[in-house]
């Protein structure tokens, strides 16, 4: 029988101890993201200005997300009243117009990158974790291919900006005239504004991002491929199974989960993309090329918009609704996704744990 003591000893929890020691996270967390993603709705519903207390409710979202036509025949008014309302009217309509195309850039940017990322990632992935092909140094591969992932984003717009300057004496202009695609000019004007000239910049901007990113996909599906039971890409191959039929058979159905993790990682970067946008957005005149201006980019830009008057209430809608538009997605995927026979075995075993429950209070909560 067990002293007074040792039952004393039994009884002490150290639980506190181990909140303590993780409480520096959370003040952490609260701090620095909690309360900015918090402030960030408080701003979506306040006015545009720096320091304004008024609430506007939903105006910055209407403004963002809907068209205010105007008559431009109101502007030439020589009523006051009219020609300030159709330049009010004409100010959000602008502001209207620039979210969507944003919205539009981030979208295009976004499968641009991703779809060759993930093809050329999950191809490179079965590659070198097919065991019948015994290919040399793979290690080395890996970490050359891995590499761009480390570098700053920074150092690769300069690299990339040095590339396709609109200098007559760039590396891309000068291999342009050599190849015969250029006669004369500089390298497609990639950094005017010209509405010619759309997808060039596009182009350059999602090679980029695919060959930065392509690297860690590729690591994550070898991860995942190499998780699979071998006995079952051997028991492929002795049935007859071809490459193909093995790939779209086993690989792919059993890879499922990382591709899942894959794809949500990839959306909420693409959709969040702004570094490289930013850097290798500006013009020669100063000015954002309109064509890879992304929506991070449309915040932070009006978060900024000016010294004085910056557009606090546009940039807090719009992260709004990029964070409702990044859920609305990632639940969409995760929907199309789902086992559903698994998904109805758990709804089954949830209405019988309901159903006993029931029962047991029938009985006084005895279980018979």
């Amino acid at each position: 029988m067990a002293s007074a003591a040792q039952s004393r000893i039994k009884s002490i929890s150290y639980a506190k101890y181990g909140y303590i020691f993780i409480l520096p996270f959370f003040i952490v967390y609260c701090f620095f993201q909690l309360w900015p993603l918090i402030y960030t709705f408080i701003l979506a519903f306040k006015g545009n200005q720096s320091g304004g207390d008024s609430w506007v409710g939903f105006q910055n979202f209407s403004d963002l997300l809907f068209s205010h036509p105007y008559n431009k025949s109101d502007l030439l008014s020589s009523n006051p009243e009219t020609k300030a309302h159709a330049r009010e009217l004409m100010s959000i309509d602008v502001q209207h117009q620039d979210f969507v195309r944003c919205l539009k850039n981030t979208i295009v940017l976004w499968f641009g990158n991703f779809i060759p990322q993930i093809a050329l990632s999950l191809s490179l992935a079965v590659w070198f974790t097919d065991a019948k092909l015994k290919i040399p140094a793979t290690g080395f591969f890996k970490v050359i291919m891995y590499m761009p992932n480390i570098i700053t984003a920074a150092s690769i717009a300069v690299l990339f900006l040095q590339l396709c300057a609109d200098t007559n004496y760039s590396a891309a202009t000068l291999i342009g005239r050599s190849m015969g695609i250029l006669k004369d000019g500089e390298f497609f004007n990639m950094t005017k504004n010209i509405p010619d000239v759309v997808w060039p910049p596009r182009i350059i901007v999602m090679f980029i991002q695919t060959w930065m990113w392509f690297g860690n996909t590729m690591i994550m599906l070898m991860s995942g491929i190499m998780g699979i039971n071998p006995s079952l890409f051997e028991a492929a191959s002795i049935d007859g199974a071809s490459s193909g039929q093995t790939f779209v058979k086993i690989t792919v159905p059993l890879l499922s989960p990382i591709l899942v993790y894959t794809v949500i990682t990839s959306m909420i970067g693409g959709l969040q993309m702004f570094d490289m946008p930013y850097l290798f957005t500006t013009s020669k005149e100063g000015q954002r090329i309109d064509n890879i201006e992304t929506i991070a980019v449309y915040i932070y830009d009006k978060f900024h918009s000016g010294a004085i008057e910056p557009s606090y209430g546009y940039s807090g809608a719009a992260s709004v609704v990029l964070f409702i538009i990044t859920a609305v997605l990632g639940a969409i995927i995760f929907r199309l996704n789902r086992d559903e026979e698994e998904h109805r075995k758990k709804l089954q075993r949830k209405a019988l744990i309901k159903q006993q429950k029931s029962k047991n209070k029938e009985f006084g909560g005895l279980s018979i």
